[in-house]
């Protein structure tokens, strides 16, 4: 087994060219090419987290709980990604549904509804009466358009 403990302080050696391995600490690994023209980038900054105390819903029931633990992990990997890549596949897949007839524009349309229903109940106790009747009456008009399509 070795390790590279005894490299530590050097600089890391040049590619040999186009297709050939790099040298050990390059950007390609030991034992991988680089490819030409690239070169090693560094990781993107995470977005920073939106402003508030907690994650969690302080004093939840058990039954909120279950949806907000689980929940935690893909809101955070959404939130990494760029803030008009959600809204877009989801009108992608709206669309989709419209577009389409059949089963695949139901399961397009039960994919809208599905996620709309999601983030639906992760907002629900930060709703008004109001805004909870609409986020309803939004998955239920994408539910009727699902069931019409089939």
């Amino acid at each position: 087994m070795t390790t590279n403990r005894a490299e530590r302080g050097r600089r890391p050696a040049q590619s040999a060219g186009p297709g050939r391995p790099a040298g050990p600490g390059t950007a390609a690994g030991p034992g991988k090419t680089a490819r030409p023209g690239k070169t090693a980038r560094p990781g993107r900054a995470p977005r920073p987290l939106p402003k508030g105390d907690a994650l969690f819903t302080p004093g939840a029931s058990a039954g909120r709980q279950a949806i907000e633990r689980p929940s935690a992990a893909p809101l955070l990997w959404l939130h990494q990604l760029p803030a008009w890549l959600l809204p877009l596949l989801a009108a992608g897949l709206l669309v989709a549904g419209f577009a389409l007839r059949g089963w695949g524009a139901a399961v397009a349309l039960c994919g809208v509804a599905a996620l709309l229903s999601w983030l639906a109940a992760l907002s629900w106790p930060r709703l008004t009466a109001q805004g909870r009747v609409l986020r309803l009456a939004a998955i239920a008009c994408v539910l009727v358009a699902a069931v019409l399509r089939a």
